[in-house]
């Protein structure tokens, strides 16, 4: 696979979902936990979403337990979690994970495509994001400390 839209990916609701779905979109890609010191970061993401959706940006949202366990629930409770605490409305995906051998083939195709400080291309923890402008292709990589209004114009160049 080289493209974004050549991958399909489960839902928080257990729906396969091609990424080409999105094609023309420019996406945020997150991996996210609801224990964790960035979790409040779902706060902007939904307001980038909100404010910057009807211009062509989707926010995805991607569970991922593998950093300090901060996302221990399954699909119900992280769902719930996620509306009744954050109202989120951007689309969120069944929990994966993000780096090692049984990384999610998508996140394996972002990290190489758009790797971290030094080439390192392992995800270091919740809330890394991934830029990807509306051709598919994944421009930039933001650490988890990154909060999403800093990189709203980054986003706006790409709609």
């Amino acid at each position: 696979m080289t493209a974004i839209y050549d991958f399909t990916v489960r839902d928080i609701a257990g729906r396969e979902v091609p990424l080409s779905d999105y094609r023309g979109k420019a996406l945020l890609i997150v991996n996210t936990a609801s224990k964790c010191g960035f979790t409040p970061q779902y706060e902007g993401l939904e307001a980038l979403y909100r404010e910057l959706g009807p211009r062509g940006l989707v926010v995805l949202g991607f569970p991922c337990n593998q950093f300090g366990a901060q996302e221990p629930g399954d699909a119900a409770e992280i769902a719930n979690f996620c509306k009744l605490t954050y109202d989120v409305t951007f689309p969120m995906f069944a929990k994966i994970e993000v780096n090692g051998t049984q990384a999610n083939p998508l996140y394996v195709w972002l990290k190489g495509e758009a790797p971290g400080v030094a080439g390192i291309e392992a995800i270091k923890w919740n809330f890394t994001k991934f830029l990807v402008d509306r051709n598919g292709r994944a421009v930039e990589r933001y650490a988890p400390a990154t909060k999403p209004e800093a990189i709203r114009e980054a986003i706006e160049a790409l709609l």
